[in-house]
Parts: structure tokens; C-alpha cells; sequence
């Protein structure tokens, strides 16, 4: 060994870590990739342990621009909104009531079971995680499109019009500080409908038709307006419409559509209770749009 070989080596191995730290650095302040910067602060678990959007805030559609006032009293919106409660209301103590009661339940996992009937099998956090993952977060982006507009016209809900009983006394006290227009609930189900819809073609009509009687339960429920309910579905539509920009969601999107494939070929039966979910759901307020 030549009395300069330490020295040289001692330099290389310098220049190696040197050269180690400036790429690890690099890593830690590259970019974020296009389309994922719509995240925001929300990471799947956002540091918190709770699931959180995928849309950042400035994402989030904004619902006091996208949907108009709700209608006043005494006006002919307000009319049929007030009709359509009473055909509602004909319904408690029906199975379609017990359904509406089914129906409100959001949180997961008895939120992720909703389109289970639609989808021909149950969507559970082990079997099928990015489905799962995907009607968590998308819910979570999906409600946030409605806030704005919620907050800014706190319109009283039916059950404190015509105090009626609601299908979830235990949610009323709450429900009386928050706005019912536009439907949180729908805006939700109609979100999970078209993202549904979109990865299982197949069964799209039966996805959306359920959409469409999951924002019906809310009137069953005596919780919102007709009203309030179709313009929850426009901003589900427009909170989806959001989500496509975002590479999470997409990420997602394209593993969920695998998941069901998987659970298609492996013969993956319907929960039992779908021919009565079926048939409760005939039952309908007739002027419900």
C-alpha cells in the first residue's frame, strides 16, 4: 500500500456520501407530480389516524356559486318541496322507512355496504382496500361541496317545520345547527354512483338507479327538501368531476377497477338481504324527481 492510498480512498468515501446526502435531499424537496398537488393537506390519513379527502381546499367546488338559493316561502318551488314532504311522510313505519333508516348511516365501515346490492358484493376494507379507500375519501370531498352553501342559508329542515319525527331521532340535535340545503347525503351517494358506475359499467344502471333512491331516503327520513336533494346530486356531480384531476384518486380509481374485476371472477356473492332492499325501495314519494 502506497502512503497516499488512505488518503485517496478517504476522499472517494467522502465524495460518495457527499454525493448520498445531496440525492437524498433532492428526493425530500422534489415536486409534487402533476395532478397530485390538488391533495393538499389531505394525505389518506392526514397525520391524524382519520381518513381525509383527496381534494385540497381550493379544489373543492364551491356550492354558493354553483347552486342558487333554496326556494323561499311561499314561492312554487317551495310548494312542491312541501308536497312532496307529505307523500314522504306517508311512508314511516313502512319498510322503505326502515330502509331510509339504513341509508343514513355514512360512517365506515356500514358506509362502505350501501351499493353492496348494486354492486352484486360487500365492499370491506380487507378484501378490496382501494374500493374501500376510494368511498371513504371520495365521501369525505363529496360532503365538503356542500358545506359553503350549507352554511350560508342554514335552511331549517323539514322535521322542524312540520315536527314530524325523523328515521334517526338520535341524529335530530345535531341536525338542527346544520343547514339542510343542499343534501350532504346526496351529494355522497350520488358521488359514489357515478364513480361506481364508472368502474363497473356493467352493473351501471342498477349503481345509478341506487344513487338516485339513496338521496330519496333523506325525504323518507323527513331530513331534507326535494330541493335539497337534487341539488346535492349536481354538486356530487361536480365534486367527481373534481376528483378526476387528482392523481390519488385516479391511482385509486384504476386499482378499485381491478379489485372488482378479482371479485367478479372469484364468484363473490350478494348480501342476503337484497331481494328485500328491492322491494322496499318500490316504494317512493310519486312526485319525487
Amino acid at each position: 500500500m502506497t502512503p497516499t492510498s488512505v488518503p485517496v480512498r478517504l476522499c472517494a468515501s467522502a465524495l460518495l456520501a457527499a454525493a448520498l446526502t445531496l440525492s437524498l435531499a433532492a428526493c425530500r424537496s422534489a415536486p409534487t407530480p402533476a395532478g397530485a398537488a390538488t391533495a393538499g393537506p389531505h394525505a389518506a390519513m392526514a397525520g391524524t389516524g382519520k381518513a381525509a379527502g383527496y381534494l385540497g381546499k381550493t379544489a373543492v367546488p364551491d356550492s354558493v356559486r354553483l347552486v342558487p338559493p333554496p326556494p323561499p316561502a311561499g314561492s312554487p318551488g317551495m310548494a312542491l318541496d312541501e308536497a312532496i314532504s307529505r307523500q314522504a311522510l306517508a311512508l314511516r313505519d313502512t319498510p322503505r322507512f326502515a330502509q331510509a333508516t339504513r341509508d343514513a348511516d355514512l360512517s365506515f365501515p356500514a358506509g362502505a355496504k350501501q351499493f353492496a346490492c348494486a354492486l352484486g358484493f360487500e365492499v370491506d376494507a380487507e378484501r378490496t382496500p382501494h374500493l374501500y379507500r376510494l368511498l371513504e375519501r371520495s365521501r369525505i370531498d363529496a360532503s365538503a361541496a356542500t358545506r359553503a352553501a350549507k352554511n350560508l342559508y342554514q335552511r331549517p329542515r323539514p322535521f322542524t317545520v312540520n315536527d314530524q319525527p325523523t328515521c334517526t331521532p338520535e341524529d335530530e340535535a345535531g341536525l338542527r345547527n346544520n343547514g339542510s340545503y343542499p343534501s350532504g347525503h346526496s351529494a355522497i351517494g350520488w358521488a359514489w354512483a357515478l364513480i361506481l358506475s364508472e368502474i363497473d359499467p356493467a352493473h351501471a344502471d342498477a349503481i345509478q338507479a341506487r344513487g338516485r333512491n339513496y338521496a330519496e331516503s333523506r325525504l323518507v327520513c323527513n331530513v331534507h327538501w326535494q330541493s335539497d336533494v337534487i341539488q346535492g346530486r349536481h354538486l356530487g356531480s361536480a365534486a367527481v368531476a373534481r376528483l378526476h384531476d387528482n392523481a390519488e384518486f385516479r391511482a385509486d380509481l384504476d386499482a378499485a377497477r381491478t379489485e372488482i374485476a378479482q371479485a367478479r371472477a372469484a364468484g363473490w356473492q350478494a348480501p342476503p338481504d337484497c331481494a328485500a332492499q328491492e322491494e322496499a325501495l318500490k316504494l317512493r314519494p310519486e312526485s319525487a324527481l
